[in-house]
């Protein structure tokens, strides 16, 4: 094994914080290769729990070189607070770090666009974090962006950053009839900021061929989910980038023709954050318990998640589209409340019955859960440690979702501690 890439297979919050953090152990470098700080992904190491938003899950580890792709986007202000939290917790994170030269940078200007762009559409909002994500990365592809490399000169970074300044506060005034920023404040926030960012600058395109070359096992995080892929997923409800696994290609500057094995994470049930369609979500007692069991609110925003019962269309379009060698179970323990468990098999549509989740719009609106009901196990599961301890009617429920996901499930997650973890 040279390069992995773990991935989620629904909208996000699958639980791949924890799961990068168990894998970890065995990696060199961990690196993230799309999105931003609207990840939130969650660590809990004998109790104590750590929420990383930018940075590479694998921070936690000695050993591990962390490395923020090419292919994502940073807000420079939120890392090194995160960077300055971390460190305050023992551990050592801007020693084993490296960001790319490439990285886009997320600016100030950005989360005020994307919060006015939200109000703008009313009811028709997408539902974002309100980070800037989605502005930083459209600014991006527009080429007015800047980039990590930019903070190497002070007056080039001064320079760029005055004009793209200018240009943002023509849109906030003519089109969103708001205020203009003040420049020369954030200006001075940011290279503030550059001093820090300069020290773990470099080219991680180089850095990652030649950890290919000498053999060394690379982890490449995703963030958000293939059903929140701004190609593949329920569009317009989705992120700006590309969590697939060819986003790790384009994200980090590594051949499709090293990647040797793709995990897929998925929770035992479904959940989802933001606006956009969700055939199983519950809107009942049901659903509540799995949110309050789940502890499901967004670790970035702390929204509450909506939650419904296992989503099989929806999951096995993710798991077509990304092509995953195995399978990652996780939040199997928040089940153990239900007396009986649904499952969504296939979907009745406009168009008909369908076992994949339909790419139109328009047809997924109208998709109804074909509900299969499995016994629940009642038993809780948190101290189980072995495989062959888990309740009959557990893994059975394992044993169901690898059939109709006809996907091989190597490790199931019991909560959120590294030891609850089972390999099978």
């Amino acid at each position: 094994m040279t390069v992995t890439i773990l991935v989620g297979c629904q909208w996000g919050d699958e639980g791949k914080g924890k799961i990068v953090d168990v894998l970890a152990s065995r990696m060199d470098v961990v690196a993230r290769y799309q999105g931003g700080n609207n990840a939130g992904h969650t660590v809990v190491i004998h109790g104590d729990k750590y929420v990383l938003h930018t940075l590479p899950s694998g921070i936690l580890h000695e050993g591990v070189t962390s490395v923020i792709g090419n292919g994502m986007v940073v807000d420079v202000m939120g890392l090194i607070r995160e960077i300055e939290e971390i460190e305050s917790q023992g551990f050592d994170a801007l020693n084993k770090l490296l960001v790319s030269e490439q990285a886009h940078l997320i600016l100030p200007q950005h989360g005020v666009l994307d919060k006015a762009r939200e109000q703008a559409l009313g009811s028709e909002r997408i539902g974002t974090t309100g980070k800037g994500i989605g502005a930083a990365y459209a600014e991006k592809m527009a080429r007015r962006g800047l980039r990590a490399c930019d903070f190497r000169n002070r007056d080039h970074f001064a320079s760029k950053y005055r004009e793209y300044a200018r240009h943002c506060n023509e849109v906030l005034t003519k089109f969103y009839g708001m205020e203009p920023l003040e420049t020369e404040s954030i200006l001075e926030e940011l290279q503030t900021c550059g001093e820090t960012i300069r020290k773990v600058l470099g080219d991680s395109v180089s850095f990652l061929n030649k950890a290919v070359r000498e053999k060394k096992q690379i982890l490449a995080e995703g963030a958000q989910g293939v059903l929140l892929d701004v190609d593949f997923g329920t569009y317009p409800f989705v992120t700006s980038s590309n969590p697939s696994p060819g986003g790790a290609c384009t994200g980090l500057g590594i051949s499709p023709r090293y990647i040797d094995s793709i995990t897929g994470i998925v929770k035992a049930y479904t959940t989802r954050v933001g606006q956009g369609p969700m055939p199983t979500e519950l809107h009942d007692e049901t659903g509540e318990t799995l949110r309050r069991e789940g502890g499901e609110f967004g670790a970035t925003t702390g929204r509450p998640r909506r939650c419904g019962w296992f989503d099989a269309p929806a999951v096995r379009r993710a798991l077509q589209i990304a092509g995953c060698t195995e399978i990652t179970l996780t939040k199997l323990d928040v089940l153990s409340v239900f007396d009986e468990i649904k499952v969504c098999t296939s979907y009745e549509t406009s168009q008909g019955p369908m076992d994949l989740l339909p790419f139109d719009l328009e047809v997924l609106k109208s998709a109804r859960p074909v509900y299969e009901t499995v016994p629940g196990w009642g038993t809780d599961l948190s101290e189980v440690r072995e495989t062959g301890a888990l309740p009959e009617k557990a893994d059975a429920y394992i044993k169901r979702l690898r059939e109709l996901l006809d996907t091989p499930i190597n490790m199931v997650s019991l909560g959120p501690d590294r030891k609850q973890t089972l390999c099978i």
